[in-house]
């Protein structure tokens, strides 16, 4: 099981990580409602070193990102520990901006994995800057079809009203 550390705590992990001679690869991301296409991603992006870091967008830096209304859906501590329960991921890190540098900056990964609706060029190019002085990798993740939060919220609403209570 992973770990949700503040940003001060996951650098000095990522230090004793480097240490040790491990690979660090980091992403980001809000993962408002987590799916099958965000766990294939995770997983992915673990495969590509030795641990995976993961900066999680606050509920804040997500209204910052002009996410649609009502979002983000699940407040930032269920998110992180829904995602640190996962198996692939080592450390979770909560952070309030809408961009992920000082994030970056602190963990100082080997690789840095987006999905495939990004492209190298097409990342901030606060985060580049970043990612280029410490050295990092960028890798893109191909998304899986279909598999998005949006397409998940809109299939929940057009689900009948039941009349039975839920759990």
């Amino acid at each position: 099981m992973g770990q949700i550390l503040t940003l001060a705590a996951a650098a000095r992990w990522a230090n004793a990580a480097r240490r040790r001679g491990q690979r660090i690869v980091a992403t980001n991301g809000c993962f408002d409602l987590l799916h099958y296409g965000h766990v294939r991603y995770l997983q992915q992006a673990r495969r590509l070193g030795d641990a995976l870091v993961v900066g999680l967008n606050s509920d804040r830096s997500v209204r910052m990102l002009n996410k649609a209304p009502g979002r983000p859906i699940q407040p930032h501590e269920h998110r992180a520990a829904i995602l640190a329960a996962l198996s692939c991921v080592d450390v979770v890190v909560i952070f309030h901006e809408p961009r992920a540098d000082r994030f970056l900056a602190a963990v100082q990964p080997h690789i840095y994995c987006k999905g495939g609706d990004y492209r190298p060029e097409t990342l901030d190019p606060n985060e580049r800057a970043v990612l280029t002085a410490i050295g990092a990798r960028i890798r893109i993740v191909p998304l899986v079809k279909g598999c998005s939060t949006t397409a998940l919220i809109r299939k929940i609403q057009t689900l009948p009203a039941s009349s039975s209570p839920t759990t």
